[in-house]
């Protein structure tokens, strides 16, 4: 938090409370004490505070029903409560009513002090969520996007002026930083939000069934199709259309869209009659298509026809600020696993590695940790093992060293799978054939990983 933390001591013992709202300030933290539970929830009704210091024995109201009528604040803080050595059975009632934490006293100034900013963190994070739902009162934010980083605000300002339109739109991006999800945030927010969604990833359908599959087929049309089938893009009517890794489609498949889309209409395989959908159109790939369109791999007309807006999408080593808030958010994800909490040392791993595969790995990490954590904190030895190491380790910043992450990112995972690239590709969350051509690229032998 830039501010100081704000924190509330309430505790009827005098000498105590001088002493630890005292102790904090000395600490940084912006510390006010008051003697009741009713002037606890008076101040509390007044003035804003990220954590409270509450005493369980009080005159006037208790600190449990402090607690209990704090659920009903709107923006209520996170409560560590004090408990004596023979109340803890009360701290037990507390935590259920949604108590951070609880010492017993007497406790350590240096112990609570922790408590207090570890609750303060909480705090923030919760009001990171609500502030960024309010972009969409009752849902995730743009589909499920969160973010605090300059750059990924700027993606949801476009976003929210594009998705009125009926433009074209094209998301580059590497693969795992949420193209995907900037496409549904599109669609969510345009007219067509009530119609279809419908993604078809280019890479993963083999081109000679690319045309059956998003044209559809008549029956009879070749062996196997025993009835007619609408295609994804008859599916898409009235929606949108997302061609993912629009990069990887076959030069004769990229003949028969731009076709379909410069017409207007299309063919269903085997069928004579032309069809003609409403369909909103938006296309995400994580290649160069200017050099994709100088080797002769992409079709310039077909390029020109689905680049009217651009989306360009940071990698996440660009938006350091979001590893902390999405990795809170997929531990809490994945609460049910085990670990509840993110251990200080693991973000310190987690902030420093250059997370090659984006968003989508750092997911994937926090869900193997979950799984694997032997408590409720997840610690660095619970993180895959490429991403240790790395704590001392600045930023990288050159492209030359993050190749070289990336190509050891790779090694390891085919290492891991025993080289089996169709595993490794789906770990890595890339297709099958983008895999083939970065071990090409990077020269990596079978030795290396087997």
């Amino acid at each position: 938090m830039s501010r100081k933390v704000r924190v509330l001591v309430a505790d009827d013992e005098r000498n105590l409370r001088e002493l630890i709202v005292r102790e904090l300030a000395r600490k940084g933290l912006e510390v006010d004490g008051v003697a009741d539970g009713a002037a606890a929830l008076e101040r509390l009704a007044e003035t804003s505070y990220d954590v409270v210091v509450l005493d369980m024995k009080m005159p006037k109201k208790e600190g449990i029903e402090v607690l209990r009528e704090l659920q009903a604040f709107p923006e209520a803080p996170q409560v560590i409560v004090m408990t004596g050595f023979q109340e803890v059975g009360t701290a037990v009632e507390a935590m259920k009513l949604g108590a951070y934490d609880y010492l017993t006293k007497p406790m350590k100034i240096e112990e609570l002090d922790v408590l207090v900013r570890k609750a303060a963190e909480k705090a923030q994070l919760l009001r990171d969520n609500e502030t960024l739902r309010a972009y969409a009162p009752g849902a995730e934010p743009f589909a499920g996007i969160l973010t605090k980083s300059p750059p990924m605000q700027e993606v949801l300002r476009i976003v929210e002026r594009v998705a009125p339109t009926d433009s074209s739109v094209l998301i580059l991006g590497e693969s795992g930083t949420g193209k995907e999800l900037v496409a549904r945030a599109i669609h969510e927010r345009s007219a067509r939000a009530a119609r279809p969604f419908v993604p078809i990833h280019c890479g993963a359908v083999p081109r000679e069934v690319f045309e059956s599959e998003l044209f559809g087929h008549e029956k009879g049309a070749f062996t196997g199709a025993v009835s007619a089938k609408p295609g994804l893009v008859e599916l898409a009517d009235g929606g949108t259309l997302l061609l993912d890794e629009i990069g990887e489609l076959a030069p004769d498949s990229q003949v028969k869209l731009l076709r379909a889309l410069e017409a207007g209409t299309f063919f269903r395989v085997g069928a004579t009659r032309p069809r003609r959908v409403d369909v909103r159109l938006v296309a995400a790939t994580n290649r160069d298509l200017a050099e994709a369109m100088r080797s002769g791999e992409f079709r310039q007309d077909l390029y020109y026809r689905i680049n009217t807006i651009t989306i360009k999408l940071p990698p996440l080593r660009e938006r350091r600020e979001d590893i902390a808030l999405l990795a809170n958010h997929f531990v809490a994800a994945y609460a049910t696993y085990g670990a509840r909490q993110l251990g200080s040392r693991a973000l310190a791993v987690l902030e420093a590695y250059a997370w090659p595969g984006n968003v989508r790995e750092l997911l994937h990490a926090i869900e193997r940790a979950a799984i694997l954590s032997k408590g409720e904190e997840i610690q660095p030895e619970d993180l895959p093992q490429e991403l240790l190491g790395t704590v001392s380790t600045p930023a990288v910043s050159s492209a030359a060293s993050l190749e070289t992450m990336e190509r050891q990112h790779i090694v390891a995972t085919l290492r891991e799978v025993g080289g089996h690239r169709g595993k490794a590709a789906a770990l890595l969350a890339i297709d099958p054939k983008t895999l083939y051509r970065k071990v090409i690229a990077y020269g990596i032998r079978d030795d290396e990983f087997r």
